[in-house]
């Protein structure tokens, strides 16, 4: 017995509407999390879960030893780099000079302002909100801004989730593609996480960091699609 024909694929104008629609509820996903964790960091005391995490983290009858063998402490400190401004300013200086070997312009666009945009506007919220840093267990990092909402959390968000889609684009393969946006992930999430082992944002931060991010992400690329048809 014959096999049945298999389906017809989508047209491509529909794949592209539905990419824009996923990429729209992504930004929507993103902007409500980051509009929840903003209304709690408005509090003046932090709440008892963001210490009783920070407090779990370190040791019961001294705080300043972060719980875990010496060399996790080593670790968080080299990963959280991940997300430091030096860092991602040579990421998107090398991958602006790839991007710009092979005339790709457009996607030049979007990792610059992907990168420039949430640095300005995290910098300026974290004026606006002005939370002080956690003051009840040591800092192991150095941390003078303030504490909402973590930058290096909406970095790795923003910037790694775009570089995620960019090289994405490259690929039909959808293991390549899940992948890529796996890696994305959980480099961002690792980031997080080492902030608040290292004692310099409340859990709240870094989730509020995390919304942003996607949500800029989502954001710039959406407005590339829309530029990108509208050409």
């Amino acid at each position: 017995m014959a096999e049945p024909p298999p389906p017809p694929q989508p047209p491509a104008a529909a794949r592209r509407e539905t990419k824009s629609l996923v990429v729209f509820a992504g930004m929507s996903a993103g902007l409500a999390l980051f509009i929840l964790t903003a209304a709690l960091s408005m509090r003046g005391e932090p709440y008892a879960f963001d210490r009783d995490i920070l407090l779990a983290l370190r040791q019961e009858d001294n705080p300043s030893i972060p719980i875990g063998p010496a060399w996790l402490l080593v670790v968080a400190r080299d990963l959280t780099t991940l997300a430091g401004t030096p860092f991602l300013t040579l990421l998107t200086l090398v991958l602006g000079g790839y991007l710009a070997t092979k005339r790709r312009w457009s996607a030049i666009g979007v990792v610059f302002a992907a990168v420039l945009g949430e640095s300005i506007i995290v910098n300026l919220m974290k004026q606006l909100f002005a939370r002080a840093r956690p003051d009840f267990v040591p800092h192991l990092v150095e941390a003078t801004t303030g504490s909402f909402p973590s930058g290096h959390s909406a970095s790795a968000a923003a910037i790694y989730l775009t570089l995620a889609v960019l090289v994405a684009r490259e690929t039909k393969e959808r293991l390549v593609r899940n992948y890529v946006f796996a890696v994305a992930a959980s480099l961002a999430l690792i980031v997080g996480a080492s902030r608040i082992y290292l004692g310099v944002h409340y859990p709240t931060d870094v989730i509020g960091g995390f919304g942003f991010g996607a949500a800029w992400a989502a954001l710039v690329l959406f407005a590339a699609r829309r530029f990108e048809k509208k050409r």
